[in-house]
């Protein structure tokens, strides 16, 4: 059986992570707050944190600045080498684009 979709603000699919469901419960559930936000020296993930507590939205998608400078972080990831991140960030815009 597939996993159900878990969608984020992002447009990042918390449902393709490993890391959800053990080191993590979701950018919803922790409120801006990932695992993995630890590992990089902030409190809260920027993209989450302008879309919910700043702006409102309940997904980026909604945002007029859709694909922001917020998003580059994505090339930053020492896991992606820079075509997976360039295609990471064209599936979480589709993602976005493609909600109501």
């Amino acid at each position: 059986m597939a996993k159900k979709k878990i969608e984020t603000v992002c447009g990042y699919s918390c449902s393709d992570c490993d890391h959800h469901g053990k080191e993590c419960t979701g950018c919803e559930k922790t409120r801006g707050k990932p695992f993995w936000t630890a590992f990089i020296g902030i409190e809260n993930c920027a993209i989450y944190d302008c879309c919910k507590n700043e702006r409102k939205f309940p997904h980026c998608g909604k945002c007029p600045d859709l694909m922001c400078g917020r998003f580059d972080r994505i090339r930053d990831d020492p896991h992606l080498n820079e075509a997976e991140a360039a295609a990471c960030l064209v599936a979480m815009e589709q993602e976005l684009r493609s909600r109501k």
